[in-house]
């Protein structure tokens, strides 16, 4: 009897968070664009792609890179996007597997991120400016060294070390009931309110209630953990030196930091532009993401950086 009863407790909560996951993904709906602009897609090795593209074509070109994690997409740019639109040829992807771009269960990679910024930038962008946050640093300087697509490169805090690799964590993520409950309850609005406060913004008044409700929404799209299972499993790490290798970078790098950041503290950021031996900006009272935080003195900085000539084309003048 005390067996039969605990099969059907199990069997019972199994299909309630069966049904529960399945409510969710329907209160979701279908995702909007974050940002104005024409909304386009590029065919990548079976995805589509979305990406919002803005500003005059015949400027120049700009790459906007957004960070990895759970509900990650190129709204973490709505700030800056359309001011930098009036100065710039502006383009902003969804990486594969988040936002409005497809998200098939694939096994998400650090080498599948880089040959896609590499092609991308190739096959949309001419001689672009790229910025790019978190581990989308990593591959921007990766794919600058493949094939030299950008003329420079603006990065906010950047890694390529998010901690060890736990295949078993992904593979518990990526089971189809069990994962999607642990991934539902990770991208719950409490839990993103939670991972805001602690991580991504000094201040609370640095978002909105919309901003969550997108965050939960872009969550909550078919297949929204698979490229999450990758990332906090440790999957999405490049296994490379990001220092040494943003040394090698022969484009102008500037390195963007919060000073208040926790999950990448400043120290790496200092630490970091030594080895590169580049150029570092700290933002007070600002954490993963200042160009969100400050859009304004952020918007200052880049724009003096993206007109600022490098030293071997002054060098060279008579």
């Amino acid at each position: 009897m005390k067996l039969r009863r605990a099969i059907t407790a199990t069997v019972g909560g199994l299909g309630a968070a069966a049904l529960g996951n399945k409510l969710l993904a329907w209160k979701a709906g279908k995702l909007s664009p974050p940002l104005e602009g024409e909304q386009r897609t590029y065919r990548w090795r079976g995805f589509d792609i979305a990406y919002t593209e803005a500003g005059d074509p015949d400027d120049p070109d700009l790459l906007l890179l957004h960070g990895v994690h759970a509900a990650a997409s190129n709204k973490e740019f709505d700030q800056i996007f359309r001011q930098l639109s009036k100065t710039h040829h502006v383009i902003a992807p969804d990486l594969p597997g988040f936002g409005r771009s497809d998200r098939p269960p694939l096994t998400y990679s650090a080498s599948l991120y880089t040959a896609f910024v590499t092609d991308f930038a190739e096959d949309l962008t001419d001689d672009a400016a790229c910025v790019a946050s978190s581990l989308a640093g990593s591959y921007a300087a990766l794919a600058q060294q493949q094939s030299e697509v950008f003329s420079r490169l603006v990065l906010v805090c950047p890694t390529a070390d998010t901690g060890t690799r736990r295949l078993w964590l992904r593979s518990v993520m990526r089971s189809p009931l069990v994962g999607q409950t642990l991934f539902n309850l990770l991208t719950s609005k409490r839990s993103l309110h939670w991972f805001d406060n602690r991580d991504a913004y000094s201040d609370e008044a640095g978002y909105t209630e919309r901003d969550v409700d997108f965050q939960w929404e872009t969550s909550h799209q078919p297949g929204a953990r698979y490229a999450p299972a990758s990332f906090v499993s440790g999957y999405l790490d490049p296994d490379v030196d990001l220092g040494a290798e943003l040394a090698r970078v022969d484009v102008p790098v500037t390195i963007v930091w919060g000073r208040d950041a926790t999950v990448t503290p400043l120290e790496e950021g200092e630490k970091l532009a030594e080895a590169a031996d580049t150029k570092l900006v700290v933002f007070d009272e600002a954490r993963l993401l200042p160009h969100a935080e400050h859009p304004g003195p952020f918007l200052e900085v880049l724009l003096d950086e993206l007109t600022e000539r490098p030293e071997r084309e002054r060098e060279a003048e008579p």
